[in-house]
Formats: C-alpha cells, sequence, structure tokens
C-alpha cells in the first residue's frame, strides 16, 4: 500500500504534533501480509508509521492496538524500546488503525544475515555482547510492574501453564495434512505431567529472537529497541528465554554453527552464561529452564509444521519440513533426559 501523506498530515496536525505545515515524506521499510512499515518524515522530525496492508484481517486493527499498548507502557521503563508517539482507529484517515512510534537509529540482525556488521564481526569479544543484551532485553521486560501500566487486561496469566498443551494440540489438529511427528506424544506427556518450579506472571515479548531486535550503532553491543510486538502478552517471561535458547548452540565455538541460521552465533557466550545473566538481571530462578526449553520446541516445530504444511512450492515454508522433524524430536529427547523434576 502507500501512504496518503495529506490525510495523515492533516490527522498529525489534529494531534498537534511537530511539523505542522511541512510536507510529509513516506518510505516504506519492512512489511508483509499482517502489517508494513514506513519511515515517515516531516521537517525535522522522524517518526515510523506501523500499519496493515489493505488485504491483512480485519483482526490485526485490534493486534495493531495491542501493540500500541505495550509500547506505550514501555515509557518510563529501562526496557529499550520505541517511543510511543501516537494511535489512530479512525478508518477514515488512512483505512486501517495505525501507531506512531519513534524511529530507531540502529541495526537489525535481519539486515546482516550470516555476517554481523562492524566491530562485531572481527571483534568477537565484543560479539559476546550481543548474546548478553539479548538476554537483559527480556529480563528487563521480565520486571514492568504490568499491573501498574494498565495491561491486567492483556492476557490471561492465570492457569497460564494449563492451559498450553490444550491449546497448541488444538492448533495441531487444525493443521491440514499435519504430519505425526516423531516425539511429539513423549513431549506432550511430559508437559501435561511437569509444570515450573515458580511461575510468576510478567509482559512476555512472545517471538524473542534476534530477528526481532536492533541494536545501537558501534560497539559495545547496547540493545537500541525490542520490536514487534505482535505476540506480546501478559504470561511467563521465562518463556521468552526458553524460545531465545531453544535453539542456542551447545558449542558457540565450534565453526560450523557459524553457518546456521539467520545470525552467526560463534563466539556467542554459552548457554550457561546467558542463563546466569539473566537470572542476575531479572531476579528469576532458572533452574527449571528445561521445562521452557521443552515447550519452546514443542511448541515451535507445531507453528512450523503449518507453516510446511502451507508451503504450495514456496521455498523458504518447505525448508522447514525437516527442522520441524528435528525440533519435535530434540523436545522429546530433552523430555527423557532432562533431571528436572517438579
Amino acid at each position: 500500500m502507500s501512504i496518503d501523506t495529506a490525510r495523515l498530515a492533516d490527522w498529525m496536525d489534529a494531534q498537534g504534533l511537530p511539523g505542522k505545515g511541512d510536507p510529509i515524506e513516506a518510505r516504506f521499510l519492512s512489511g508483509g501480509t499482517q502489517n508494513e512499515i514506513y519511515r515517515i518524515s516531516r521537517g525535522e522530525h522522524v517518526c515510523a508509521i506501523r500499519i496493515p496492508p489493505p488485504e491483512a484481517p480485519a483482526e490485526r486493527d485490534s493486534g495493531i492496538l495491542r501493540e500500541w499498548r505495550i509500547i506505550e507502557a514501555l515509557e518510563g521503563t529501562d526496557v529499550p524500546h520505541t517511543a510511543a508517539v501516537a494511535a489512530c482507529t479512525d478508518a477514515s484517515v488512512l483505512g486501517r488503525t495505525f501507531y506512531l512510534m519513534g524511529f530507531v537509529d540502529g541495526w537489525s540482525p535481519m539486515d546482516h544475515r550470516g555476517v554481523w556488521p562492524e566491530p562485531f564481526d572481527s571483534d568477537h569479544t565484543l560479539r559476546a555482547g550481543l548474546g548478553y543484551q539479548l538476554a537483559e532485553g527480556i529480563a528487563l521486560l521480565s520486571r514492568v510492574d504490568w499491573k501498574a501500566k494498565g495491561l491486567h487486561d492483556l492476557g490471561h496469566p492465570d492457569g497460564y501453564h494449563e492451559r498450553q498443551v490444550a491449546r497448541w494440540l488444538s492448533f495441531y489438529d487444525r493443521i491440514d495434512g499435519a504430519r505425526t511427528l516423531d516425539g511429539m506424544d513423549v513431549a506432550t506427556e511430559w508437559l501435561r505431567t511437569h509444570r515450573p518450579l515458580d511461575y510468576i506472571p510478567g509482559l512476555m515479548h512472545g517471538d524473542y529472537q534476534f530477528a526481532n531486535v536492533m541494536f545501537q550503532h558501534g560497539g559495545p553491543a547496547r540493545l537500541a529497541a525490542l520490536v514487534d510486538w505482535e505476540m506480546g502478552t501478559v504470561g511467563d517471561p521465562k518463556l521468552d528465554l526458553g524460545w531465545m535458547l531453544q535453539g542456542w548452540p551447545e558449542d558457540t565455538s565450534d565453526p560450523a554453527v557459524a553457518d546456521k541460521g539467520y545470525a552467526n552465533m560463534q563466539y556467542m557466550p554459552s548457554r550457561e552464561q546467558i542463563l546466569a545473566h539473566y537470572a542476575e538481571v531479572s531476579g528469576r530462578q532458572v533452574d527449571d529452564i528445561d521445562y521452557y526449553l521443552i515447550l519452546a520446541k514443542w511448541k515451535l516445530a507445531i507453528v512450523l509444521e503449518r507453516g510446511f504444511q502451507r508451503a504450495k512450492g514456496d521455498v523458504k515454508l518447505e525448508s522447514f519440513g525437516p527442522v520441524v522433524v528435528d525440533t519435535m524430536r530434540s523436545a522429546a529427547e530433552l523430555a527423557e533426559s532432562t533431571k528436572y523434576a517438579r
């Protein structure tokens, strides 16, 4: 879609936003079928707009407002985030609900697939800081007082873990052509009979990984913002940690890990080092991390199976096929070998 800059300018003026009288320039940054992001510049003022394209499902409008509530709630916290500028639910302005957020002058790992920008490519000691910062982002997020920020109705934290197996099995059962996955029965039964050692509800991202953060330019590594809050909710923040670590290499010194995935994980901190840093910053114990790793692997395999079954010639989605099998088998193997006991 294209942004009607004249209508946007009128709306921004009505909101009392800076730049009145100056023309607006909108430049597409990223996006797909669910959301699009444009850089909005008006005189000396720069921000970004997040808006669903016209063909996106109607529920994306409420999803946009959900994201807006989260970034607005992060104002005044120590969580790196985009500034909340303004939100609009009037479809007569641009056709869809949208919000304006602060423009982040930083870089995304998705823009540097497999090769870190300098100084992180050549200085391996600085590269380790990227991993620590990634963990620190969700550690800080877990400390946000979500009730004080008015997010008491954002999710359903009561019974969160009791619902996980039933919810995602229902999701799996609705996948047309879903395969019988080796190890799924083992992992499912284990999850049914185990729960975390403690559960302290908190704000969580829902899809936390290098793809959904931005870093400040230059070294040392410093998070600029956590981004893409489509899956944000109030639940168990340690599932963000499990999601982040479920594919973390066992040996980050192994040269072979450099070519796996979109992020070069060689010289990253070990899983144990990441866990220690998260525990120190968040104040949460991580002795039950295996529960979250098993849940994350099990859930990821189910989610990717739907993508694989919808591939229809899409090379990226077809590549999920063996990943699903390996991930579910890994969940089962961990369930059978873990020393975790509730």
